[in-house]
């Protein structure tokens, strides 16, 4: 049961309208690093969550997430108070309305034309909110590691959110947002070291005489680090298809009567490499 209160988990005071900043913050209201993601993410590993812990803290989590969906989607709406009256009861001329519109030099034009000022959900570029960001897979130790980069990364994205107002009151709304991803990343690391052990993800071990090794695969000025060097790591300088040993080729065993039919099917479609043909390119191009 979701209970709604009217206020909001943090105070939004905003200066001024701004449209074009309005559109940028939508990156948080519905991108794929933003609140509605992540408010999914949580609530869906929840539902599935047999651990009583797990199952509260990603509620607790999940319902957060959509407080501070509602804090974006406040300051958006905030910000485009102006545009939103002057779109609706056309007080401007069409150029001095284009001009406010557009005064972030970004597509803000085209969401408030869309969503008539309203948060919409939809990332700054206008891209619509899709259940494909959410990338739970349904094991704790895998979907764990995910939330807490999930959370990293919607904090690199109010840090710049942050960069690019002048706006007091934005900026701390900002601020808060930013260090709730700071307290989520902490709770779900601790989450995930409280199953022991927790790597490899899953249930099954690696194949031993490969969970070891480090190909070099990408040859030229090669650097050396803890990645791949040391006592944990066999390094492959130069190393060759087929690790396993095998000849590198894909073989199957197919039945007589599908030899057979492969065969004819080789010989019908087989190229005669002694013809050169006048082609539908050639004659397009005026060639005889």
């Amino acid at each position: 049961m979701f209970v709604h209160n009217k206020r909001l988990q943090y105070t939004v005071r905003v200066a001024a309208p701004n449209p074009g900043l309005a559109n940028l913050l939508l990156e948080q209201f519905g991108g794929p690093q933003g609140e509605l993601a992540a408010a999914c993410r949580y609530f869906t590993q929840a539902v599935g969550e047999d651990d009583p812990g797990r199952k509260d803290l990603l509620f607790d989590i999940a319902t957060e997430e959509l407080s501070h969906l509602e804090i974006i989607g406040s300051i958006v709406a905030m910000l485009n108070k102006g545009a939103k009256g002057q779109l609706a009861e056309a007080v401007e001329s069409e150029a001095e309305l284009y001009r406010s519109l557009t005064g972030g030099g970004n597509d803000s034009h085209t969401t408030a034309l869309l969503y008539g000022g309203g948060p919409a959900l939809t990332n700054s570029a206008g891209v619509p909110w899709t259940a494909a960001y959410i990338d739970t897979i349904g094991e704790p130790t895998a979907d764990l590691r995910s939330n807490i980069a999930a959370e990293a990364r919607a904090k690199i994205v109010y840090e710049r959110l942050i960069n690019v107002t002048d706006d007091p009151g934005i900026k701390e709304a900002l601020g808060f947002l930013m260090t709730r991803e700071i307290a989520h990343q902490k709770s779900f690391e601790k989450a995930l070291h409280s199953i022991q052990p927790n790597f490899p993800q899953g249930k099954l071990p690696g194949v031993p005489e490969f969970t070891n090794v480090y190909y070099n695969m990408s040859s030229g000025n090669d650097a050396r680090g803890p990645w791949n060097d040391g006592a944990d790591w066999k390094f492959i300088e130069d190393p060759q298809p087929a690790v396993d040993g095998g000849d590198g080729l894909a073989t199957v065993d197919v039945s007589a009567d599908d030899i057979e039919v492969l065969k004819a099917m080789a010989y019908r479609t087989a190229s005669d490499m002694r013809t050169d043909p006048t082609t539908g390119a050639e004659l397009g191009a005026g060639q005889a």
